[in-house]
């Protein structure tokens, strides 16, 4: 059996979001080295603020200041640090009630050891050197045994108010294709496309799966299908993505390889956009050392008739 492949992918974009009033002055009072909570009609504090009481859903936004200042009431080790994290050593996850508010922020506690955390600690915030609006710019807690901190008597009113966040989202995972698609990626590399017979209903699917999607039976028997195949429909792409080396507009579409019974999709070029159509015939176009190919072009052959691909539309 030939090896299973596996590799590390990253799913990552930059998730832009607008800031209501409540959160705006949160925010802002942030860069401001101000803490600022909510205060709800049965006179309980919120931090961080929210728009609307979790209790009643009454919509509330009376900003009131909190101390920089706090409790652990709650915490957790974390002994291996992740990308992105607050800090790069070993720290604790803590929930903090800052002084005057009535729920738990949650940040991290910079502390030499778990042995030096626990649960009812006097922790202060340590504010990050520069400051943009962010929670972040708490670049964390730290042990503190001093005096409750003063408040600035801050309302939550600010010159150049923060309005909108970009938060990055990003997923590190390792993704293995399996052993049908391991087969298919392998024959790819000798530019050959492959796919797999169900041993029922007979229709061999590219890429293959492992298994038939209508009969629901494991298919083993490779079949290699193509090169050419069959435009079955297509979409003409006007925005240019991040990092993709392509000049829009372009085409891409669904192709039916000759022999295969599902359409594989891929960029159509070799062609002006606005003379791509449904029927037209294929081939692919491989680049020195591409793994896959670069994109199908016209073969110069007829137009396939309808009848022949509509059930792979």
């Amino acid at each position: 059996m030939p090896e299973v492949l596996k590799a590390p992918l990253v799913v990552e974009f930059p998730f832009t979001r607008s800031l209501g009033p409540v959160q705006s002055a949160f925010l802002t009072g942030l860069r401001e080295r101000v803490v600022l909570g909510v205060k709800t009609r049965d006179g309980r504090t919120l931090v961080p603020p929210v728009e609307y009481d979790p209790v009643t859903s009454e919509e509330i936004g009376e900003l009131v200041e909190v101390g920089s200042t706090g409790t652990v009431t709650t915490w957790a080790w974390n002994h291996e640090p992740r990308r992105g994290q607050p800090l790069d050593t070993p720290f604790a996850w803590v929930l903090v009630k800052l002084d005057g508010a009535d729920t738990g922020l949650l940040h991290a506690l910079d502390a030499p050891g778990p042995d030096a955390v626990r649960t009812g600690m006097r922790v202060r915030v340590r504010w990050a050197e520069e400051r943009s609006g962010a929670i972040t710019d708490i670049a964390c807690f730290e042990p503190y045994d001093g005096e409750s901190a003063e408040l600035t008597g801050n309302d939550g009113r600010f010159e150049d108010m923060v309005t909108g966040i970009v938060a990055p989202a990003r997923l590190d995972y390792t993704y293995s294709p399996g052993r049908a698609q391991s087969g298919y990626i392998n024959a790819l590399s000798d530019r050959r496309a492959v796919g797999e017979r169900c041993p029922s209903c007979r229709k061999v699917y590219v890429p293959p799966r492992g298994a038939c999607p209508t009969c629901g039976v494991a298919t083993s028997e490779q079949v290699e299908v193509g090169p050419r195949g069959t435009l079955t429909t297509y979409c003409i792409v006007n925005i240019k993505a991040k990092n993709l080396d392509i000049e829009v507009p372009y085409v891409y579409g669904h192709i039916a390889l000759d022999g295969a019974d599902l359409a594989l999709h891929g960029r159509i070029g070799g062609i002006p956009y606005d003379q791509v159509r449904m029927g037209l015939r294929v081939e692919p176009v491989w680049t020195d050392g591409g793994r896959f190919p670069d994109h199908y072009r016209p073969t110069g052959e007829p137009d396939a008739d309808y009848d022949t691909y509509k059930e792979l539309v």
